[in-house]
């Protein structure tokens, strides 16, 4: 008698390898086969017509702060994530000394849109050393296994303190940061990371490590070199450019991974081409390089309850921000205020908060099913030229649809073509992994956690405007391949003798809702979430942890924590 068995159902297997019918058995924590299972289950799944898939391996998301005090760790669980990878583009809470808390929230607030009164409400501080902090991770179970990596910007503020945005530092201050890194991934992390995008930025400047010399970044991957194992993770602005490859090769030459985002960018339409080909050079080297891709464009979800939209800085709607949100929409459905409020311009000399204020001709109405690949034709521009409009009337009542809560969608990274085929190049690349669904971020202004269900709907399924992808081909790129790339052999195929990380899914019927605005952090705290309907079920080390789109009660996930012979769950 089994524990579980899922019955009859399309196994995608994680591998890459065709789609076939078969059954999955499971005792404890692991599977134990697959093929025709005799032996009945003490429960059963019918997933006759169903897909069958490993449980999704979520390598770029921003929980460190959320998984101190959250154990449901939505919105990820809500799309079939059953592990996810925190402490990215060098960003998160550990180490700390005394007293430094208040400006590493600082930093994820301003870099991740996290709301800081809700981490300083959330967070008890209970670590100095990133062992410490991993010890506090696995003191709390959850629905899903979680990782984390060692963030360069938290480790510069713990060695340098108050200079901690400096460069011009001893090569004694370089070891010492290095090796501060390096001992936290003795102590349990995955590997390292970093940013070097001017888009990361807080009050204090740039995230401490953007400018960081060649210099430090080989220091950090010698100090790995040392330890032998985990990999280094990063964000930056000149993957593309050469001074950029000078200390990637270094990596590359004292065996320490690496794994980046990738994304097609305005000002260098074809630089991740350049960049993808010089990947798979590398990778021919020997060299272990893997770019972390989006299932679609990065971008900004505009509402009147969001962070940013076209309206957030004109005067008139700044004097009425601090009111209800159903005092908001009653105002701007007065004519007076509308006429008032669209003669004005955005109040800030800010080339960016213009910009994003005024691209009507990136923006586009989300709808239900959402669009995320919609057509030029789509665009406030587009609409108001052929309604005689101006495209901010067209905005205005776009935004006070549905009681004042329909999204608009800005995509900006991997969009200049206005269609995904940047995208699918990516995704194709057999070096790719897909990343960047930043779960637990951007919680005012972007929802891409549910990027994993895109890829079943929008890629293998849905797709009208290119060519769609395999399912195999989607399922691998974020099971096998992104578990493989952080060193976690124990999951993302399904086969005996594997975590028992298992998604059934109703693929005909897996839809993604729209986005919408909750308030349950800590202190209040709003967040963007959005649902998923499809999944029969999300097994997590053999217990279903999501049955038919609601989550249970049960909590089997753990902490994971490398050693020097391999990853385990504590």
């Amino acid at each position: 008698m089994h524990d579980l068995v899922i019955r009859g159902g399309t196994i995608v297997d994680g591998t890459g390898a065709a789609p076939v019918t078969a059954d999955v058995a499971i005792d404890g924590e692991h599977i134990v086969e697959v093929g025709t299972v005799d032996g009945r289950g003490r429960r059963e799944i019918d997933a006759d017509g169903a897909v069958v898939a490993p449980g999704w391996v979520d390598v770029h998301t921003h929980y460190d702060g959320q998984a101190t005090w959250d154990s449901v760790m939505r919105p990820s669980i809500d799309h079939g994530v059953t592990t996810a990878v925190m402490g990215n583009c060098g960003v998160g809470f550990a180490p700390v000394r005394p007293g430094g808390e208040a400006f590493l929230i600082e930093l994820m607030e301003a870099i991740e849109d996290i709301p800081g009164t809700a981490l300083h409400e959330g967070i008890d501080w209970c670590w100095e050393s990133f062992g410490e902090y991993i010890d506090a991770l696995a003191s709390r179970p959850r629905t899903l296994d979680l990782g984390t990596t060692v963030p360069h910007a938290a480790v510069r503020a713990y060695v340098l303190g108050d200079r901690c945005h400096d460069y011009d530092i001893s090569g004694a201050e370089i070891a010492q940061i290095a090796a501060v890194m390096a001992n936290g991934v003795r102590d349990g992390a995955l590997g390292v990371s970093t940013s070097r995008t001017v888009l990361h930025a807080s009050s204090h400047g740039f995230e401490p490590g953007t400018f960081a010399l060649d210099e430090e970044l080989m220091a950090i991957a010698d100090e790995l070199a040392v330890v032998g194992r985990g990999l280094f993770q990063f964000v930056s602005d000149n993957t593309f450019q050469q001074d950029e490859w000078r200390w990637l090769d270094h990596l590359g030459n004292v065996g320490v991974p690496v794994t980046y985002t990738m994304a097609q960018e305005p000002r260098e339409p074809d630089g991740f081409r350049a960049c993808l080909e010089r990947n798979q050079a590398s990778n021919e080297a020997g060299h272990a390089i893997a770019p972390q891709v989006p299932a679609r464009p990065t971008g900004m979800l505009y509402s009147l309850q969001s962070s940013m939209h076209p309206f957030r800085a004109h005067p008139s709607f700044r004097a009425i921000a601090h009111e209800s949100h159903a005092e908001i929409v009653a105002r701007m459905r007065d004519a007076g205020f509308r006429s008032q409020l669209l003669a004005e311009e955005p109040a800030s000399k800010n080339p960016f908060v213009r910009f994003m204020a005024t691209s009507f001709q990136q923006m586009f109405p989300l709808g239900e099913p959402t669009d995320y690949e919609p057509p030029p034709s789509a665009s406030a521009a587009a609409v108001a030229e052929r309604e005689g409009r101006t495209p901010h009337e067209v905005v205005y009542d776009w935004m006070l649809a549905e009681e004042g809560t329909a999204m608009i969608f800005m995509p900006l990274g991997s969009y200049v073509d206005q269609d995904h085929e940047a995208i699918r190049a990516m995704i194709e690349h057999p070096a790719s992994i897909f990343g960047l669904s930043d779960g637990g971020a951007h919680c005012g202004l972007i929802c891409d956690a549910s990027m994993p269900t895109y890829l079943l709907t929008h890629w293998a399924r849905d797709r009208s405007r290119g060519p769609k992808l395999p399912i195999e081909l989607v399922v691998h790129k974020q099971t096998q391949a992104t578990a493989r790339v952080y060193g976690l052999h124990d999951r993302g195929v399904l086969a005996p003798g594997m975590l028992a990380d298992v998604n059934v899914i109703d693929h005909e019927r897996l839809m993604l809702r729209k986005p919408h605005m909750i308030h349950d952090l800590p202190a209040g705290g709003r967040r963007l979430v959005q649902e998923a309907q499809g999944y029969l079920a999300t097994v997590k080390a053999g217990v279903i942890v999501v049955d038919h789109d609601e989550i249970t009660d049960a909590r089997p996930g753990r902490t994971l924590k490398a050693t020097d012979h391999g990853v385990v769950r504590v």
